[in-house]
């Protein structure tokens, strides 16, 4: 083991528990400063998310990232379990992030009621997380950990920020929260969890395997918090996995749609099928047909065996033709 921790973090690159405390315990040094900073932070890099959710803008939000307040305290808490020592990170987590969610809340009053969600990349990406995210998150947190451990690897800090994404989710929870929209708002929260916990189980693993370690301390309240993160792990990998089949699912429901479509359509000169999307728990295929389709009994047929009986299905047509202009 230490053979191994040393090729990990060589001695030379490695900082001291006082270090690495001073980083991430917000509470350490000056801490009306400290507070200062990662509030402020924290305020302006949830208007950036805010505004580049709003314009679908993924440079800035990649800007909120980078700032990444929210990822000091999340290993802050990987660090007080290893040290079991209280440092308050975990206030800090549930406060900011209440904080980042009301922001969302705020920018969606300037969001039309006609205006869809989804049809935003900035919204859609971060509402029907997966496993796959859960591993990037992981991946992303060991990395971060030993950045945090290394002294000659701090460079990879940003590019660790913007790999897992906390501010943005948060935001992306509020405005939907404020469009009417609770489980997208859900899926954005599911998101923001999975990677939150994903820093705090890597960085547990990582400080702990490195050593940054005190003296075991006797009480009730951080078996507590272990169990309660255990718990609330257990449910985001549930959640997660529900949303993978869920999501390949759908994905299979779409393509056996637009299969049954075309296959209706062949019947209908110059007609094609242009989408297929699911709009809440209805399916909407769009059609153009330069004369008109079959019968929509005959789909209707086609679906019955494709589709349960759950999902409504909408046809949109446009008629006429596609022409080119010399």
């Amino acid at each position: 083991m230490p053979a191994a921790r040393a090729r990990l973090v060589p001695p030379a690159q490695r900082r001291t528990l006082e270090e690495l405390t001073a980083d991430l315990d917000l509470r350490a040094g000056d801490r009306a400063s400290t507070y200062s900073a990662f509030w402020t932070m924290l305020v302006l890099s949830s208007l950036i998310a805010a505004a580049g959710v709003l314009a679908d803008s993924t440079a800035t939000v990649i800007g909120a990232m980078i700032i990444a307040p929210l990822s000091t305290p999340i290993m802050g808490m990987a660090l007080g379990l290893v040290k079991r020592s209280g440092n308050g990170a975990g206030r800090l987590v549930l406060g900011g992030g209440c904080a980042v969610v009301a922001v969302g809340l705020l920018a969606s009053l300037v969001i039309p009621d006609s205006y869809e969600l989804l049809s935003n990349s900035q919204v859609s990406g971060r509402t029907s997380p997966g496993l796959a995210d859960l591993l990037a998150a992981l991946a992303t947190g060991l990395a971060g950990a030993v950045a945090l451990a290394r002294r000659d690897v701090a460079a990879v800090l940003p590019g660790v920020a913007i790999a897992i994404s906390l501010v943005p989710p948060l935001v992306v929870a509020g405005v939907c929260l404020g469009s009417g929209a609770p489980l997208l708002a859900l899926g954005a929260l599911v998101l923001f969890l999975s990677n939150m916990l994903s820093l705090v189980f890597a960085g547990t693993f990582v400080f702990a395997a490195l050593g940054y370690t005190a003296l075991p301390v006797a009480g009730r309240s951080r078996t507590r918090a272990v169990l309660a993160l255990g718990g609330l792990g257990v449910l985001v990998v549930a959640i997660l996995c529900l949303s993978t089949v869920l999501h390949y699912r759908v994905a299979h429901w779409k393509s056996q749609v637009r299969q049954s479509a075309a296959e209706w359509l062949a019947a209908a000169p110059g007609a094609t099928v242009t989408g297929v999307r699911l709009k809440g728990t209805t399916f909407q295929i769009s059609v153009r047909a330069p004369a008109g389709v079959p019968p929509a009994a005959d789909l209707s047929r086609r679906l019955h065996d494709v589709l349960p009986g759950v999902f409504p299905v909408v046809v949109q047509i446009t008629q006429g033709r596609r022409i080119k202009l010399e």
